[in-house]
């Protein structure tokens, strides 16, 4: 009898762990624990479609899923990734759009029995009306960052009042979404069908969602180094993002501070912290919630392994013993000051001389070392289980100018062998869990 009662038991079980990875009969494949599937270091590349190809047959890819990644709330052998403005490259005093109606947009992907990796949903970005957004600058006012955008031609194209450079996701259990930005910044709610319902940035532009605001001092962003990453702690009561780099407050300065901003939905106050990067000019460009107090961040620099030094690292960060800087005012223009001087302007030494504590930083993972990381943009994490990762790359929609002249060209890896870069997955297994 016992015998029989532990197989109906272990059959109840696999009924259960099976029936929850199933699709809610959405009809898409089937999804599993990643650790069943997935080999760790092994580059698995994203699908993509190509939107377009150039005179010069260069390939536009509606890839770009890689500006960040997060796991589905209640599914654990899926994740979602978000694009960021869409495909763009460097021109006069601003951007060429080559793709200027491209929608940002939020992707769903699972693992599958095979360890293939599938995109099961698009969700397109829209403003409150519904209609689908861009990723073309905001005007004057309401978050731009002084870049004019254009189209593939060169001719000038309007700005968008509810345009998205999306770099940071959280998805909740409800099904809705925060995506954080670099032009306002913006910080936006959209449902699940991806139509916004409420944006919180430092200028409260927009009507209907009880004034809340973030900070003034944050809209002192770096053009196109605004919030990277944006997380959310595990009882999804305070969004946490980070700034990419070290805000141009007052003017143009580059540092190792940047800036960490708590954002308690029920409330709406905020709480800031600072952070200390290992150099000037690096990236923070994802964070993920490990506790109330505990936090994975990534901090690389821009550049492909074989470029000299490279940094891919992955940091956990505590901020329960660092100072919150916040100003006395949110509409403070240049937050905390220490003797008449912003935080960004002042040292360490006079930082710290006041009592201020920045967060502190174990190193997790050096993804060079461990896999020979050969992307650029490491941008996004997918947290699987307390010791194992998805990390994902940013491909720019597989274009690239480098030589700043507006000219598009293929992303290439560099390597013995040419090979167009692609938003790709990365298992992998860390040597300490990420809660002891």
């Amino acid at each position: 009898m016992k015998t029989l009662k532990t197989a109906l038991l272990y059959s109840v079980l696999t009924l259960f762990v099976s029936c929850q990875y199933l699709d809610d009969y959405s009809g898409g494949p089937i999804s599993v624990p990643p650790q069943l599937v997935l080999e760790e270091n092994i580059q698995y590349e994203l699908p993509f479609e190509v939107l377009t190809t150039t005179q010069e047959d260069v390939e536009i890819r509606n890839g770009g899923y890689g500006s960040a990644a997060t796991a589905h709330p209640r599914r654990k052998g899926e994740f979602y990734a978000i694009t960021d403005r869409g495909p763009n490259t460097d021109f006069l005093d601003g951007k060429k759009f080559p793709v200027s109606d491209y929608t940002p947009r939020i992707g769903l992907f699972s693992v599958t029995n095979d360890g293939e990796i599938v995109l099961k949903k698009e969700i397109l970005l829209k403003d409150p009306n519904g209609n689908p957004i861009s990723g073309i600058p905001n005007p004057e006012g309401k978050g731009a960052t002084g870049e004019i955008p254009y189209d593939i031609d060169g001719n000038q194209l309007p700005f968008d009042d509810f345009g998205l450079d999306a770099e940071g996701l959280v998805a909740l259990h409800d099904g809705s979404f925060w995506v954080s930005d670099e032009y306002g910044p913006h910080i936006v709610h959209y449902s699940a069908n991806g139509v916004e319902l409420e944006r919180i940035s430092p200028y409260g532009i927009n009507e209907g969602n009880g004034g809340r605001k973030i900070p003034a001092v944050f809209a002192k962003r770096r053009p196109n180094r605004g919030m990277e990453g944006l997380g959310i702690t595990p009882d999804q009561r305070t969004l946490v993002g980070i700034m990419q780099s070290t805000m141009y407050n007052p003017e143009r300065i580059q540092t190792d501070l940047t800036r960490i901003l708590l954002f308690d939905l029920r409330t709406g106050k905020t709480k800031q912290y600072l952070y200390r990067q290992e150099n000037t000019n690096l990236s923070n460009s994802e964070i993920v919630g490990l506790s109330s107090t505990e936090f994975l961040v990534i901090e690389r620099d821009g550049k492909f392994s074989g470029e000299g030094p490279v940094q891919k690292h992955l940091y956990k960060i505590d901020i329960s013993g660092a100072t919150d800087v916040s100003s006395a005012n949110d509409e403070d223009e240049f937050g905390l000051l220490l003797n008449g001087k912003t935080l960004e302007e002042s040292t360490w030494s006079e930082i710290e001389n006041t009592g201020i504590v920045p967060v502190t930083k174990t190193l997790v993972a050096d993804l060079v070392q461990k896999t020979g990381y050969p992307h650029d943009k490491l941008e996004g994490i997918w947290l699987i289980d307390n010791h194992t990762l998805g990390c994902i790359n940013d491909d720019d929609f597989a274009v690239t100018d480098e030589d700043d002249n507006g000219i598009i060209e293929q992303k290439i890896l560099p390597g013995e062998t040419p090979t167009i870069d692609a938003s790709s997955l990365y298992m992998i297994k860390l040597d300490t869990p990420l809660n002891n």
